[in-house]
């Protein structure tokens, strides 16, 4: 087999709608990277805004198809896990981590269960606390206040301060081997921030992008497959938060003014400007 970078991402497949492996799939690959999938279930749109959507549980393929990774010697270089489906697939994908990673390989965990104060549709408390153990694998965790509430048992507010997201990241370290990227400060006025704590280093950044007052779905699974892609060509976590951030801005900016794009963000258009991105940070 090639020495080319190879990553896996597990997460579902929404037929229509910008998310998940929809978005992870392109950005990633946009990357140069070569990015096989995982689904974790397949539903005929994404959740948020259509109804009577179908959903296929793929939990029960997971142990074959590690099984037949394992009989052709299929490792990874990174493993990136967003929506999982249930709990009983967390189980399965530590052990798809533990075969199938190569020896310092790196896994990043989307905890995408929550957001806006509320767990996701089907999530509780017990899969938050099932979704921290997965976490523990992780080099990178990336939760919004929301989830990180969730995984810490702590009340979630509108807003926190600077001092309360230090105190929640400092706190999320105890669930990663390494690097926490906290999103969702908004202390500093029009700008939309994340904190970056590497705590091998025992050192924590604020990075701000400008905010732009839209909410869609998806539209972090676009700002966590642009953090991943930009970190595995070589960036340091708070460059690679900063374009991932620009990246998400973008793709929303794209999409703004046009009502009948209401299931995603136009990241397609961004991918045009990747490079350019790359280079100013």
């Amino acid at each position: 087999m090639d020495e080319s970078i190879k990553i896996l991402t597990i997460q579902d497949i929404s037929c229509f709608g910008q998310c998940s492996i929809t978005v992870a799939l392109p950005v990633v690959s946009a990357f140069g990277i070569e990015t096989a999938v995982l689904p974790s279930a397949v539903l005929s749109t994404h959740t948020s805004g259509f109804t009577d959507f179908t959903v296929r549980d793929l939990t029960e393929d997971l142990p074959a198809i590690k099984k037949h990774w394992e009989k052709e010697g299929i490792y990874f270089d990174a493993i990136y896990t967003g929506f999982i489906a249930s709990m009983e697939q967390l189980d399965y994908i530590k052990d798809i981590i533990n075969s199938r990673l190569k020896p310092g390989g790196l896994v990043f965990v989307d905890p995408a269960m929550a957001d806006h104060g509320e767990f996701y549709n089907g999530f509780d408390q017990e899969f938050a606390d099932k979704m921290g153990e997965l976490c523990k694998l992780g080099d990178y965790i990336l939760p919004n206040t929301t989830e990180a509430c969730y995984i810490l048992h702590k009340p979630w507010k509108e807003e926190f301060s600077k001092e309360e997201m230090i105190e929640m990241a400092e706190e999320l370290s105890a669930f990663t081997k390494r690097h926490v990227i906290l999103k969702g400060d908004t202390h500093k006025e029009n700008k939309l921030g994340m904190l970056v704590l590497d705590k091998t280093e025992s050192s924590l950044e604020f990075v701000y992008n400008d905010k732009v007052d839209y909410v869609s779905h998806g539209t972090g699974d676009v700002f966590a497959s642009a953090f991943v892609g930009s970190t595995m060509i070589g960036k340091n976590p708070c460059s690679a938060a900063r374009i991932a951030g620009e990246f998400t801005k973008k793709a929303i900016e794209k999409t703004i003014g046009d009502e009948n794009h209401t299931y995603g963000v136009k990241f397609e258009q961004v991918i045009l400007e990747l490079n350019d991105l790359l280079e100013s940070f």
